[in-house]
């Protein structure tokens, strides 16, 4: 199902350059945030150490120490599809010490998956700022024979049930692919759900799972080596990190499953006061902008973004929907 109003990654990022961070702080708000920071932050990652939020959140983390003068801790607490990482951000002082580093799912499709959430992202956090639009991968372990997604398909069909496919966690990028397959194809490929992209990524590479939807940044080392065979990317452009990878739908593939990009963000608890989202968001688009950080998100494949939390805020109410209407579109469930 194609709706003329869906979220891609270049309208997404076109939007969100359209207009530039306010690097100033009224000097009401200057007054407010006065002392802040005064002690370490922390960052808190949904999902387990070693994939690509957490290599984000280390290299945002770094950048903000030096910028606000106090140690930028990452913390990981994984599991439940991201819930629990999330809920506990949510529930969180609002006082600008704990920080939520989000992939879209616990965000987005966790609305749908879920009958009762312990938190409501649309009222219980705020937007600091966008990151990064993160570039992802349709891979194969090195001895499924398909060189194409068309050639996988046709594979899974003849083999009930002989492939797995991983993800990291309920909901997200991979499980909807992986959902969306069964439903629109009839195959029958088995769901692996992980707490987090560097567990998935090691059972790939091992062949314990044969295929993926992951990270440039955790699977380009593996494609090189060809232990992986890349064999699509999502989106409407192909990754810059991977320019030789054509698209889903310059192969065919043009459903929103395969389109549909939203950006990794930082969040705070919604009673976070203004002066003090004003200020992180001020520094997550300087440090966004300094050259070592671009260097970093170009390595993994990832597009910077750097917004303000205004602008920020508005972007997710612009992909919420779509990504509400795409998770119900695909019949993904939780494991």
């Amino acid at each position: 199902m194609t709706r003329p109003n869906t979220f891609s990654r270049r309208a997404c990022l076109l939007q969100l350059a359209s207009l530039a961070p306010a690097l100033a702080l009224p000097a009401g708000a200057a007054r407010a945030q006065e002392g802040y920071p005064s002690k370490p932050l922390r960052i808190i990652v949904q999902f387990a150490a070693g994939g690509s939020a957490d290599i984000l959140a280390r290299t945002l983390g770094d950048g903000l120490s030096r910028r606000l003068g106090q140690p930028v801790i990452v913390e990981n607490r994984s599991g439940a599809g991201g819930i629990i990482g999330t809920d506990h951000v949510a529930k969180s002082a609002p006082d600008g010490y704990t920080l939520l580093l989000t992939v879209p799912g616990p965000i987005a499709a966790n609305l749908v998956l879920y009958k009762k959430l312990p938190y409501d992202p649309r009222t219980d956090l705020r937007m600091v700022s966008d990151i990064a639009g993160q570039r992802t991968v349709m891979v194969v372990h090195s001895s499924v024979p398909a060189r194409t997604f068309a050639e996988l398909i046709e594979l899974a069909r003849q083999a009930p049930g002989k492939y797995a496919m991983g993800s990291w966690g309920p909901g997200t990028q991979p499980h909807q692919i992986q959902a969306f397959m069964e439903r629109k194809y009839g195959v029958q490929v088995l769901h692996a759900a992980y707490k987090g992209e560097s567990p998935m990524v090691s059972d790939l590479v091992s062949g314990m799972i044969q295929m993926t939807s992951g990270s440039i940044a955790a699977l380009k080392p593996y494609i090189d080596a060809g232990k992986v065979r890349a064999l699509a990317v999502p989106g409407t452009t192909r990754a810059s990190a991977l320019p030789q990878v054509p698209t889903f739908a310059e192969q065919g593939f043009k459903d929103d499953v395969y389109t549909f990009m939203a950006p990794t963000s930082l969040m705070v608890p919604a009673k976070t006061p203004d002066a003090i989202v004003e200020r992180l968001g001020q520094e997550v688009a300087l440090v966004v902008r300094q050259p070592e950080m671009l260097r970093r998100l170009q390595e993994m494949g990832a597009d910077p973004i750097g917004n303000t939390p205004a602008q920020a805020a508005a972007a997710y109410r612009a992909y919420l929907p779509v990504a509400i209407a795409l998770t119900q579109s695909t019949g993904v469930q939780p494991n």
